[in-house]
């Protein structure tokens, strides 16, 4: 601040601060005002209504050169004036990256024409904010700040850098309250930007320079006189001219400034560019060096690396920090066995790097000194890092996201550079900042996504490879660009007759909610494959399911029960991508027509269901679309590659199911996930079948006990005779004791295992129950169930099947 002389000569301030009803404009990115405050109203002519979301060059005077008689300007109601300054166009249009200031003329509607004094402040960092706009009334100004004395003929907005005027602090607290609509943090931001940057200043003549706070208002009578004695007592002290011109100063000071955020918004650019947490590390190592530093080492902690939720507490000296990274200028490999990638330390309260990750500020150390340099390498075991760190300037900046220390960067510069300073702590800061909240991103995206897709993982089922005549090979693909979690899923339940349901489904969306629906519907075909429904009718209450569970579930689906002992397909399509079916005979890969329906969710369409007739070795593939649909490419063509590679010859199932993906994608760069399955239809052949009907007589259980032993003996398994026939006896009591007019069936089916079902008439379930000593019933289940290999019960349309598998033992 300049300074007058009393008469004893000692020195006291000229001028005070002011206090002045300012116009305060915030416009974002896209050029748009996104807050006025009710001086901007009053100023400018606009209501809030008006402004907001409307572009700031039709509501501020933005350029255009007033006429001399000051009665029309070419250039509608704006005028600039005096040349004071750039037009605020430029900062509006974001070619400029420094503080500007101006002055122009408005004409408001119903008031006279208008002179204005206007600040502009460019934002950076991570919000929509890009402008801040300070405007002011130059005729009150004068009336006010000036009084009657001639000598204040001249108000110019100018700026005062690095300086200790009264009013800083008060600024600090008022303007965020002229802020309403932003967060704590956000108007935070934009004031210490505005301090860092320059501070508002009124030119009142050559050489007075008045800073100025913001107020909501006009200014109190009792502060407009003290403003006057102020300003009438600096006149009769006759302050000199100041030795050098102020400006050379301040446009040296502009450089400077513009050149630091000019590299932030450099830096910005550069760091974030995917949510990927290892390539935004390296990204916000490599943006730094060698521009701002020759060596930027990057920590985190170990839960940060780990991908696990956000770190608990305040770190100490317990806690593991991980080098990430590590970028330098020096000769390759200097550092690299010294300190390597991957390594993970505590660190000591004395180290500097203790006191940044606790107090989550930057610190800075202009030189290393040998004794610092000996105490930090005292951490490094075996391994002298003094000659690496010894007299070179460090400054150590936290990465921090909503007030947690995530982790810190170590930057050095060689000794003969220029050694850290406040601004580069500042810039440092603010690098850091920016660089916190994109690595937080990247973790918590790298953490939900892994949650979804160990969800995922947990509800995709363990299918057995070889199901009652069929075999079976799937395969799952996560999403390589949209996110790697979908709603994707395969399935397959057993079902009574040796039969077989496959099923595969798409769940609309991608992440931890897709997953979950998909769970979900997944469990719901589950259990009503179990109930035997046909596809059609399984389909239809799915759809129903999915209008109770809320109106955005939405899901395609193909369901298809494959009987093997009457060589058939039952096919039921919900808006899925049709199956292809593979001829044994002919080698040929056909895509199913079937009726596509509608997806589940839409509610109110009817499902088709298609009977078709297969021989054993012929194979059904099913898949997702995200598979065969991929962008600028015909989905006919995409669809004829399936078929071919479907029926391309192949030494195995795996083999086969990787012929069709690398010929459908070969490049990778997929959007969605996949899910594939594939199943060989082996059928069973009549031979390995045998069913017997009993009639409802207490003699039941001894002759069906009597035809499994000849049976088994037959195939060759007469060591399973006893414990099949025991449990035979079992199950066939059961039925006959609870059937009401069918005759029971008894059903034995030799593949990899012995399946031994009973049907009958009523469609109450057995359950399992825990006998007592003096229980008479009860027991026959738990017999089973000890016995048997696997065990179950199902409904079926006319009763239900109780069933088990032994083990195949051939004598």
């Amino acid at each position: 601040m300049d300074r007058g002389t009393e008469r004893d000569g000692t020195a006291t301030e000229y001028a005070a601060t002011g206090r002045i009803p300012l116009a305060v404009v915030v416009v974002d990115r896209a050029g748009l005002v996104s807050h006025w405050s009710s001086g901007a109203r009053r100023l400018f002519g606009a209501t809030k209504e008006e402004a907001i979301g409307h572009p700031a060059v039709d509501l501020l005077p933005v350029s255009g050169a007033l006429p001399e008689d000051d009665d029309i300007s070419p250039y509608g109601p704006y005028g600039a004036y005096d040349d004071a300054g750039h037009d605020l166009e430029t900062s509006l249009d974001g070619r400029l990256y420094y503080p500007t200031a101006g002055r122009a003329r408005l004409t408001v509607p119903e008031r006279d024409r208008v002179d204005v004094l206007w600040w502009a402040y460019p934002l950076v960092g991570p919000g929509p904010e890009r402008l801040l706009v300070l405007g002011a009334d130059v005729g009150r100004l004068q009336q006010e700040a000036a009084g009657e004395d001639p000598g204040f003929d001249r108000v110019a907005p100018a700026f005062a850098l690095h300086t200790d005027f009264p009013g800083a602090e008060e600024l600090a607290s008022r303007l965020p309250e002229i802020l309403p609509s932003m967060s704590v943090d956000e108007s935070a931001r934009i004031v210490g930007q505005i301090l860092e940057l320059g501070y508002p200043v009124l030119e009142f003549s050559q050489n007075d320079r008045v800073p100025v706070t913001p107020d909501w208002g006009v200014p109190r009578r009792v502060e407009r006189r003290a403003r006057r004695e102020r300003a009438a007592r600096a006149a009769a002290h006759g302050l000199p001219a100041p030795a050098e011109d102020p400006d050379d100063g301040e446009d040296l000071e502009y450089v400077a400034v513009r050149e630091r955020l000019e590299f932030l918004n450099e830096v910005s650019g550069r760091i974030g560019t995917s949510l990927d947490l290892a390539q935004t590390i390296v990204e916000v190592s490599r943006a730094v060096v060698p521009r701002f530093t020759d060596v930027a080492g990057t920590y985190l902690r170990e839960q940060v690396v780990a991908g696990e939720g956000f770190p608990d507490g305040v770190p100490d000296t317990t806690t593991m920090w991980h080098r990430v990274a590590l970028e330098h200028t020096d000769e390759p490999g200097r550092w690299d066995d010294v300190v390597p990638v991957g390594e993970a330390m505590p660190f000591p309260a004395h180290t500097p790097f203790f006191q940044c990750m606790t107090s989550g500020e930057p610190v800075l150390v202009p030189r290393i000194t040998p004794e610092m340099g000996h105490a930090i390498a005292s951490q490094f075991e075996k391994r002298d890092i003094r000659p690496l760190i010894t007299g070179r300037s460090m400054l150590v900046v936290p990465l921090k996201a909503r007030n947690v220390v995530l982790g810190f960067m170590i930057l050095l510069r060689h000794p003969e550079r220029v050694e850290f300073n406040d601004m580069d702590r500042v810039t440092g800061a603010e690098l850091a900042a920016r660089a916190g909240l994109v690595l937080d991103n990247a973790r918590m995206y790298t953490y939900q996504e892994s949650v979804a897709e160990t969800l995922q993982d947990s509800m995709l089922p363990q299918i057995p490879r070889r199901m009652a005549g069929c075999d079976i090979t799937t395969r799952y693909l996560p999403g390589t660009l949209l996110g790697r979690v979908g709603g994707d899923w395969f399935d397959s339940v057993k079902l009574p007759g040796a039969r077989t349901a496959l099923v595969v489904g798409d769940v609309m969306g991608h992440g931890l909610n897709s997953a979950a629906k998909m769970g979900q519907l997944r469990t719901a075909v589950q259990t009503m494959a179990a109930l035997d429904l046909p596809p059609a009718q399984l389909l239809r209450n799915l759809d129903d399911l999915a209008q109770r569970l809320g109106d955005n579930y939405l899901a395609t689906c193909l369901y298809v029960v494959y009987d093997p002992l009457a060589g058939e397909l039952r096919l039921a399509n919900a808006g899925h991508i049709p199956p292809v079916l593979v001829r044994a005979d002919s080698g040929h890969g056909e895509l199913l027509d079937l009726p596509t329906g509608a997806p589940i969710g839409v509610g109110g369409v009817p499902f088709e269901e298609v009977r078709l007739r297969v021989e054993p070795g012929d194979r059904i593939v099913m898949c997702t679309d995200g598979l065969v649909e991929l962008r600028g490419e015909d989905i006919g063509v995409r669809l004829a590659v399936l078929c071919e590679s479907a029926a391309h010859p192949a030494a195995s199932m795996d083999e086969a199911c990787d012929t069709i993906i690398r010929a459908l994608n070969p490049r990778g760069g997929r959007k969605d996930d996949v899910a594939l399955l594939m199943a060989r239809l082996n059928g069973i052949a009549p031979a390995d079948v045998a069913v017997h009907r009993l009639e409802l007589d207490p003699a039941g259980a001894g002759r069906a006990r009597a035809l499994v032993r000849e049976q088994l003996r037959a195939w060759g398994l007469p060591r399973l005779a006893d414990t099949a026939g025991l449990l035979v006896t079992e199950l066939v009591t059961n039925a006959v004791r609870h059937s009401r007019d069918r005759p029971v069936e008894l059903r034995l089916v030799r593949g990899e295992t012995l399946l031994c079902e009973v049907d009958d008439d009523s469609h109450e379930l057995p359950t399992l129950l825990d006998a007592g000593p003096d229980d008479t019933a009860g027991r026959g289940l738990r017999v089973v169930s000890t016995l048997a290999r696997a065990w179950g019960t199902s409904r079926t349309g006319t009763g239900k099947t109780v069933w088990f598998e032994l083990t195949l033992t051939p004598c």
